[in-house]
Formats: structure tokens, sequence, C-alpha cells
């Protein structure tokens, strides 16, 4: 493979040239910064960059926002990015990038790459246009997206109430399309509400509420 190594750090940058090296790999370039990541994609067309989230000269996001820019220029080139903390939001910025099929995206903690074999495996999956999650990664973005679904909280048979409601149907039809009482349904849509917040006003306008909720979903 043809990698591009992008990280401010000279000992992780230079460990990488080296492993990449001995394993029979082409290293085109090897930077520092985001501007420099960006202009050596564009010049190598690498197989795969690897890339550090933070680098200089704010040390926050510049490395991720530098991929996203050399996917823009390069359309599905294959980024792997390395971070030293699990940072959802980043890695929400970096999946996006991957959406109609582009693929050939990674996110991994920096402290995988000691589990070489592993690193190596995960490096090549991206470099063929697949996407590769750290595990830790993996669990945060679950709990974020359970956090921030609204609908998150409610019952399988809850959702099934709310889908109804949302086709314009009263509880009457409600109870009598999912084969339950009319007192049931009363109960699950009381538990909508509950569950999404929604303060006591007229059932009319929290139902409206519910199902905006719903179609927002």
């Amino acid at each position: 493979m043809r990698v591009l190594i992008a990280d401010d750090a000279v000992l992780l940058r230079e460990g990488l040239v080296r492993l990449l090296t001995e394993q029979g790999h082409e290293v085109v370039a090897a930077v520092g910064d985001g501007e420099a990541l960006v202009e050596a994609v564009v010049a190598h067309r690498p197989d795969v960059s690897i890339v550090d989230v933070r680098m200089p000269p704010t040390h926050t996001d510049e490395g991720l926002r530098a991929a996203v820019r050399a996917r823009e220029l390069v359309p599905r080139t294959p980024i792997l990015v390395l971070s030293q903390y699990v940072e959802v939001s980043y890695a929400d910025d970096l999946l996006s990038t991957a959406g109609g099929g582009g693929g050939g995206i990674g996110y991994l903690l920096k402290e995988r790459v000691a589990a070489i074999d592993e690193f190596l495996d995960a490096l090549a999956r991206v470099a063929a246009g697949g996407t590769v999650l750290d595990p830790e990664v993996v669990g945060q973005l679950l709990v974020r997206r359970r956090r921030d679904d609204p609908l998150g909280e409610l019952t399988p048979r809850e959702r099934e109430v709310l889908a109804l409601m949302a086709e314009g149907r009263s509880n009457a039809a409600i109870a009598k399309s999912l084969v339950v009482t009319d007192g049931a349904v009363e109960k699950h849509v009381r538990n909508i509400f509950t569950k999404l917040h929604l303060p006591p006003d007229t059932d009319h306008h929290r139902r409206v509420l519910a199902v905006l909720a719903h179609l927002r979903a």
C-alpha cells in the first residue's frame, strides 16, 4: 500500500514510517500539520492516510478538518484517524463523510497501534474501502444515540401506538388495529406523553407534538 502519515508527534510519526516500511508498504509522505496533509493527499493520491485528530496550531481538530477537506478534494480517499481519546463529535463528523457509499473511513485510539497485527488489519480494511471504528468509539456513539433519540425510552408497543397516531388514527381505531382495549391504548398514550416530556395540555396538542417527534426521528 501507498500510505500517507500526518501526525505532529515526531516519535509516533517516525515509528509508523518504520513499521509500515518494514511491512513492505510505501510511505509516500510524512507530514506534521493539516495543510500539509491536504496538499500531500492531492499530490500523491495515497491508498490510505493515517491522520492524527489534533495537530498544530491549536491542537484541537485540525487533523479531522483537514481529513474532511482532503476527502472533498479527492473523493473517497481512505482516511484512518488516530485519536488519543474518544471524541464522539469528531467521530460523527468523520463518519458523515462516508455517506453515499464512500467508505474508506476509520477511527481508532492511538493505543491500538501497539497491537500491530490488528492495526495493520484495520489499515488494510480502510484502504479497501471499509469502515473501521474503535470498540470504545462504537460504545460511546451508541450511548449518545440513545441519549439524543427522543423515542429511545419508548417500548416497542408504544412505538407502534405512536406510529398509528402519526397516521391520524383515534385511540379507538388504534385499539382495533392492535386488538387491545381502549383503556390499554390510553395507558400507552399517557406513557408516550410522559417519556417524550410533553407537559400537560390539551390531549390534542400533545398528540401533535408526539407525532412531530416521531416524524423527526
